[in-house]
């Protein structure tokens, strides 16, 4: 999983959001560090729905332009889940190493 789409799923675990709550969502939870282009979102969203992990929520009209709302789909929880106890147990190998060797 990449780490765009590892945000982006996390960011839809709270609630349903926008395309634009998503990119404002991953770059808080990441602090910062994950700056999600529009069209980078949008394919990935594409890649989510078509494998099951987010379908769209609903859509609203806003100022005369269509809003659609993604939410992550139980699928797509447990995706993000294992991932994060994927990462948690990579780097904890990686900072066991370093406390044994003093740095």
């Amino acid at each position: 999983m990449t780490e765009a789409t590892y945000f982006i799923l996390a960011a839809l675990l709270e609630k349903p959001l926008h395309g634009y709550g998503i990119i404002k969502r991953a770059g808080e939870q990441s602090s910062g560090r994950m700056k999600l282009a529009v069209g980078t979102l949008y394919g990935a969203l594409d890649r989510l729905a078509e494998a099951g992990l987010v379908v769209i929520d609903r859509e609203e009209i806003v100022d005369g332009r269509a809003r659609r709302y993604y939410r992550i789909t139980e699928e797509g929880t447990a995706a993000v889940r294992a991932e994060a106890v994927r990462l948690q147990s990579a780097a904890a190998v990686v900072t066991s190493q370093i406390m044994v060797m003093g740095t």
